[in-house]
């Protein structure tokens, strides 16, 4: 298998761990796509480019980062219910951030797939992405 088609399947591995509960079955209709990923200046961190796709009704899962991200609402309407923070709603245009370590959702609430351009900074090797319990 190449480079390339492996990297959806492990990159699934990271994001929705290998919980099959039923809140894990709904998000496999997610898409993230890793667009870059590389060591920064900071000696060991490294900068990950991130698109994620939500379809219509569809949500992420709780879960958490190992770092701060800002992301970039590039279509449609996303709701995020972050921890300790009431929910918001972001449309195109609008962007947002995610401290390390906060519990948060984001979740589909308008009538088009959303479209989310994140970049999250973290030590190099860490886990992306682990589902809250």
């Amino acid at each position: 298998m190449s480079k390339v088609l492996l990297l959806p399947v492990v990159l699934s591995t990271f994001i929705l761990g290998t919980d099959a509960s039923t809140s894990h079955v709904q998000n496999l209709a997610l898409k993230r796509t890793v667009l870059m990923r590389r060591d920064i200046s900071v000696p060991g961190y490294e900068a990950i480019m991130i698109r994620t796709e939500v379809p219509v009704g569809g949500r992420e899962g709780r879960h958490t980062h190992p770092g701060t991200f800002v992301g970039l609402v590039e279509q449609g309407t996303f709701r995020v219910d972050y921890e300790g923070v009431p929910s918001t709603i972001y449309k195109a245009g609008d962007s947002f951030f995610v401290d390390a370590g906060k519990i948060h959702e984001g979740i589909n609430v308008g009538d088009v797939p959303v479209k989310v351009l994140l970049t999250l900074v973290v030590e190099n090797g860490a886990t992306l992405v682990t589902p809250a319990k």
